[in-house]
Formats: structure tokens, C-alpha cells, sequence
């Protein structure tokens, strides 16, 4: 293999060609370090959040598929990644895992102590995160956290501490996690069942949609409260209000029964979390 092609698989390991991840990963981020600023968060954090979002999101596909190796050529949805189907070899994945730590690390230098702190705790999580599935029926849950742990960093590097609204606003984005990510898991629970890993998709059972839409309104309630706290009014509500119709949207969906449809409702999250951030950035714009 050229060098070109060793690169284009790193990319695909990456998951580059597949930037949703990011942008849910992304919008949680953004969200608390425009409240954390109040509209005006600092520009040099906020590019070391995003490019941060960028590696760790990277880095956490990596990790995810070398712990999946064993697993992945037996569901038909990543039974073509690379690790699965041998165009990277396992050294070769914890390596580029250890360079993407090594840029996320000098990253987070930038920030303050306490910041860099809690950056430890992020690391954890993401290696943790894909050995969550082999033991609790919610690693759901568990990605909501390791996704949502940007939220406190946000809030210490911008103000030096953690306030309530932050924990609520890491509560919202763990709910949200577990919701979409429950869509995602429909589309593999015939698989999943099969090769006898675990994912909430399997303990909710027939009972998905009902679970995933009270999951769905306990996410935006923990939102309204975000506001509350935060004093944010019309435009954030508004905001709101659109995400109401996308998560029924949404639970239209999944409840077709349809695999693809599961996917599209998962990706359909992306435009969620944009509407809320843009409520949040017209708030403070133009209040």
C-alpha cells in the first residue's frame, strides 16, 4: 500500500468522510462557551475547542475501531472500516491514537489549570467509552458523558469554574447522547443481539420510540432550564420550539421501522443542535 493510500485509511479511520460526529460533538461545546461567555467568549478558546473537538473526535474512532476489531467484520455496517477488513493494522491504530492524544494534549497546554485538569478526565472517558458496550446496557449514556465532559471545560476555560448551569447543561447534552444515539443502535441491534454486545437499543426492545421520546422531552425540559439559569429569552425559545418539531420529526423516523430511516433521524441531531446553538447566539446578539 502507497503512501497515499495508508493516509486515505487513516482518513476513513478518522472518520473524516463522515463529519456528523463532529458537529454533535461540536454544538454541546459550542453551546456553553457562548453562555459561559455570554456572547462573547474568548476567540483564542474558542479555536482551541474546536480544533480540540476535531482530535478528540478523531482520536475517539480510533480507539472506538481498535476495540471493535474483533467485532466489527460480523455487523454490515462497519464490516468495511478499516481495522475491520485489515487495510490498518491494529499497531498501526494505537500509534495514530497517540498522536492525535499528543495534539489534544499540547491543545489543552493553552488553557488554564483547572482546564487541563479536567482534560485528564476527558482522556479517560474516551479510551473507556468503546469498552462500555461489552458491560452496561446503556454505553449510550456513557458516550453522552464522554461527549458532553467538553461542557465543564468550556465553562473553566472561560470563567475559571464550574457553575450549576454548566451540570445542567451536561445533564441535556448526556440525555440528548443517549436519545440519538439509540436511533443509531436500532439500525444494529439485529447485529448486535448477535454477536452478543450490549446497547440500549437492546433493553428498550420493542419499546424504543416511546423510550427515546420521553428521553427527548426530559432533554429539552433540562434545556428550558439551561435558559432559566442562563436568562436567555425569545430567541432561545424560539430555538426550542424548532427542536420540538425536529424531534418529532425525528420519532417519525423511528418509527417506520426502517434502518435507513434510524440513520437519518440519528444524523438529523446535526441540524438540532444548530438550531439551539443559533438561539443562543441571536439571544445574546441581539437582546
Amino acid at each position: 500500500m502507497d503512501l497515499g493510500e495508508r493516509l486515505l485509511q487513516y482518513a476513513y479511520l478518522m472518520r473524516f468522510h463522515r463529519p456528523v460526529g463532529i458537529f454533535l460533538l461540536l454544538w454541546p461545546t459550542l453551546w456553553a462557551l457562548w453562555i459561559a461567555g455570554q456572547g462573547r467568549p474568548d476567540i483564542q478558546v474558542v479555536a482551541v475547542f474546536v480544533l480540540g473537538v476535531i482530535v478528540m473526535r478523531a482520536a475517539g474512532c480510533v480507539i472506538n475501531d481498535y476495540a471493535d476489531r474483533d467485532f466489527d467484520p460480523y455487523v454490515a455496517r462497519t464490516r468495511d472500516r478499516p481495522l475491520a477488513c485489515n487495510k490498518v493494522r491494529p499497531a498501526e491504530a494505537l500509534g495514530l491514537f497517540g498522536v492525535l492524544g499528543l495534539v489534544a494534549f499540547w491543545l489543552v497546554l493553552q488553557l488554564n489549570l483547572l482546564t487541563i485538569v479536567l482534560a485528564f478526565v476527558a482522556l479517560f472517558l474516551a479510551v473507556s467509552y468503546p469498552f462500555m458496550k461489552r458491560f452496561i446496557y446503556l454505553p449510550q449514556a456513557y458516550l453522552g458523558l464522554a461527549f458532553g465532559w467538553a461542557v465543564p471545560m468550556a465553562f473553566a476555560a472561560q470563567t475559571g469554574s464550574i457553575p450549576v448551569v454548566a451540570w445542567w447543561l451536561l445533564l441535556a447534552t448526556v440525555l440528548w447522547a443517549l436519545a440519538y444515539d439509540t436511533m443509531y443502535a436500532m439500525a444494529d441491534l439485529e447485529d448486535d443481539v448477535k454477536i452478543g454486545v450490549k446497547s440500549s437499543a437492546i433493553l428498550f426492545g420493542r419499546f424504543c420510540p416511546q423510550m427515546i421520546a420521553l428521553i427527548q422531552l426530559a432533554h429539552l425540559a433540562v434545556l428550558t432550564w439551561v435558559g432559566q439559569l442562563a436568562d436567555l429569552g425569545g430567541w432561545y425559545r424560539l430555538a426550542l420550539v424548532v427542536a420540538v418539531g425536529l424531534s418529532a420529526y425525528q420519532q417519525r423516523l423511528i418509527c417506520s421501522r426502517d434502518r435507513q430511516a434510524y440513520l437519518r433521524a440519528f444524523g438529523n441531531n446535526s441540524w438540532l443542535g444548530a438550531v439551539i446553538f443559533l438561539g443562543i447566539v441571536l439571544d445574546y446578539l441581539l437582546r
